[in-house]
């Protein structure tokens, strides 16, 4: 028989003076009201703890339909695992047939991103650019520790179309944009958030007068050790959110769909969500 338990990141809290409440996996405080069901039943229900005897708790109501139903609404709500669930706390497997990881790019980010894919138990190795089209990796990343150069990613954005999961993040600055991975033909890719980035500013102009090279750079921006273990985490999570096939949190944007642009110099993330730019129909000429 499994017994109910609560969730990892769930917790329920005595508050002095009140009724019990519950903090849940995204730091809110819900108020329970327990009706008929005793707050210590219940408690013990939800962690696995003996139920207090009588004796303990003499004036306890004996509901247990009352308490049976607060422990399936708690179950329905998704606060709830179950004691024969499998590793609940653990990170769920890298499937074997997605291991392989290609890096390209800025060693000061694919360094730390290799460690964090290992762990994770992927299998990440170097790819030489000019190996993309023959090499048939399960995912890439490509990450610049500047902006992107015009044309540098116009070959790899087909890899979601040949079947490669496709990621990749660049610097302008004290910015970092981490773009959304690309899984297969239809989702965004590096030109479709080149078009949308433009569209969305009035500096349009120049911003891609700073994309083609025409800037001058004042003192270099470095980036630190802590900045590139940072994103190279970020990373790390995109990709492994596509490996297990995990569900994106309720209300989260999904990986395939989030620009994220992180500021290096305190480390604060923002994201935007991002579609596909569709293609353009060719003009219509009118007949003579």
């Amino acid at each position: 028989m499994t017994r109910s338990r609560l969730a990892p990141g769930v917790e329920v809290v005595a508050v002095p003076g009140g009724g019990p409440a519950l903090r849940t996996a995204d730091g809110e405080f819900l108020r329970i009201s327990t009706g008929q069901a005793d707050p210590d039943h219940l408690l013990a229900r939800l962690t696995g703890r003996p139920t207090p005897c009588p004796a303990e708790a003499p004036d306890a109501p004996e509901d247990d339909s009352a308490l049976d139903r607060l422990v399936a609404a708690f179950a329905d709500a998704g606060y709830l695992t179950e004691d024969g669930d499998e590793n609940d706390d653990d990170p769920p497997l890298w499937p074997r047939h997605r291991r392989d990881v290609g890096l390209l790019g800025a060693p000061a980010l694919t360094g730390p991103l290799a460690a964090c894919l290992a762990a994770a138990g992927a299998a990440p190795r170097t790819v030489p650019p000019a190996e993309l089209g023959a090499d048939r990796p399960a995912a890439v990343v490509w990450c610049l520790d500047g902006p992107v150069p015009p044309g540098l990613w116009d070959e790899a954005d087909h890899l979601p179309a040949r079947g490669t999961a496709w990621l990749r993040c660049h610097r302008e600055g004290h910015q970092l944009w981490i773009e959304p991975l690309a899984c297969g033909p239809d989702d965004v890719r590096a030109a479709h958030v080149r078009a949308r980035r433009l569209a969305a500013t009035p500096a349009h102009r120049e911003l891609a007068a700073y994309w083609a090279g025409h800037r001058t750079a004042g003192a270099p921006v470095t980036l630190g050790p802590a900045a590139a273990a940072f994103v190279a985490a970020l990373l790390a999570a995109d990709l492994t959110h596509w490996a297990t096939d995990a569900a994106p949190r309720p209300g989260a944007l999904p990986v395939t769909r989030r620009l994220r642009r992180v500021d290096l110099r305190d480390l604060t993330v923002t994201q935007h969500a991002v579609l596909p730019v569709p293609p353009v129909a060719p003009p219509v000429r009118p007949r003579r």
